[in-house]
């Protein structure tokens, strides 16, 4: 609690108050009562200060990608048991998510995205690929049906991630191509 105050900004702008009033003391402005003026001056930037954001919600994507390589491991140890392909496209699609973990401070600023991603790790693509292994072996193996709808949901799910991680790295791209068009004015 104490080392959380220590760094908070109601403390970084207390401090400065208290700094500007021992420099009012070492110009000569104030007298004796400098050590009033330094507490009050603390105390008034720590009251002025604007209080720290509220976080409800833990950064979870620690947890997130420990889920996303349990499921990558799982699916990994079934691969006998799954259709052609599809455990390389479970593989793509926890890539890009794993991309978009690794930047948690990102990921958080926009809770719609951290919302897609979330649900994406945790239940679309857990959802799909255990309702296919859940169906009795002789059963999934004769039923066409069953695997075709697993590669259907898995493709779904592949385009979906795509769509995030294009709107998750799009100020980048915006701003690759303003760096384009300034190397393009340049030489013209």
């Amino acid at each position: 609690m104490m080392l959380r105050y220590l760094g908070s900004t109601k403390n970084l702008a207390g401090c400065v108050g208290g700094l500007a009033g021992l420099g009012l003391y070492l110009a000569g402005v104030i007298g004796w009562l400098w050590p009033v003026v330094v507490v009050a001056l603390y105390a008034a930037g720590a009251l002025l200060a604007p209080p720290e954001k509220v976080r409800l919600l833990p950064d979870a994507s620690g947890e997130l990608r420990v889920s996303l390589e349990t499921l990558i491991s799982s699916v990994s140890s079934q691969a006998s048991r799954m259709p052609e392909s599809t455990v390389d496209t479970v593989r793509r699609i926890a890539e890009v998510l794993a991309d978009l973990l690794a930047q948690p401070a990102r990921l958080s600023a926009d809770p719609d995205l951290r919302h897609s991603v979330v649900r994406l790790v945790r239940t679309d693509l857990p959802l799909s690929v255990e309702s296919f292994l859940n169906l009795p072996r002789w059963f999934a193996s004769r039923r066409a049906g069953a695997a075709a709808e697993l590669v259907a949901q898995l493709d779904l799910l592949e385009a979906e991630a795509h769509r995030i991680a294009e709107r998750f790295y799009a100020a980048d791209v915006d701003r690759q191509a303003d760096h384009t068009r300034y190397l393009r004015d340049r030489d013209a």
